[in-house]
């Protein structure tokens, strides 16, 4: 039996891939969520001596959403010493001015980045209260849930969601004492992801600051999934992790 499972959301591509890369090693067991799947990444998850079990999945389906969430718990091993959830799935459309919105749009936005998210959590937390176990959860959030942002504020309002919940559950948890679960909403930074294509193809109507994000990729300045990445792996085991809720990466 491993000794750690982790449980992943969106890692076909992007930070996410490479968090997988990056906890992989012997007696892992990773369980990722992605609407797709990556061969290389399971032949990368393997060479490390993890196991893998691959899970296809649309967390943004708000019709499926509940089936598939329940699928990919039971599908945990039960006798491991450690269970991490990273949500780690999300996305910044709509971005948009206010008076601009579809309906549609912004049901899908916060199905993805706030009911997915908040049901993953409450899911992965009744499966493993019974359990003799260490319990982490890393809600990756945005600095954008801290400081708004014009055309952002879809975006802002699910990334400020996910704090507060995150907050909320520490609150819960910390009266079960030492057998509570210890959870964070970490900030990456600004990362070189499909997530900032997107951003940069955006008007500067629809989102004022799109030449700042521009400038950001042209000088450099984003960091890479890897190295985001290898700083989170190294975060979640950390001793006192859990100890700040609202975390930034960038501070280590």
């Amino acid at each position: 039996m491993p000794h750690t499972v982790v449980v992943l959301t969106g890692a076909s591509r992007g930070l996410g891939a490479s968090m997988a890369r990056a906890f992989a090693a012997p007696g892992v067991h990773l369980i990722t969520l992605a609407r797709g799947t990556d061969a290389s990444l399971r032949a990368d998850v393997e060479a490390k001596g993890a196991t893998l079990d691959a899970q296809v999945v649309d967390l943004s389906d708000a019709a499926t959403l509940d089936r598939n969430i329940c699928t990919v718990i039971a599908a945990m091993p039960r006798a491991a010493e450690r269970y991490v959830l990273i949500n780690n799935a999300g996305a910044v459309a709509p971005v948009a001015q206010a008076g601009n919105f579809e309906t549609a749009d912004v049901a899908t936005a916060f199905t993805l980045n706030v009911t997915a998210l908040i049901m993953l959590t409450s899911r992965f937390l009744s499966a493993t209260e019974a359990l003799n176990a260490d319990r982490r959860i890393v809600n990756i959030s945005s600095g954008a849930g801290r400081a708004a942002k014009s055309g952002w504020s879809v975006y802002c309002a699910t990334k400020a969601a996910v704090d507060m919940f995150s907050k909320s559950v520490k609150l819960e948890q910390v009266e079960h004492g030492e057998h509570g679960a210890r959870i964070v909403s970490l900030a990456p930074g600004v990362v070189d992801t499909d997530m900032q294509v997107a951003i940069r193809s955006a008007t500067p109507e629809q989102f004022p600051s799109v030449n700042a994000f521009q400038d950001m990729k042209e000088t450099g300045k984003l960091a890479t999934p890897d190295s985001v990445a290898a700083k989170i792996v190294a975060y979640v085991a950390r001793d006192d992790f859990g100890s700040i809720e609202i975390d930034d990466i960038r501070n280590y």
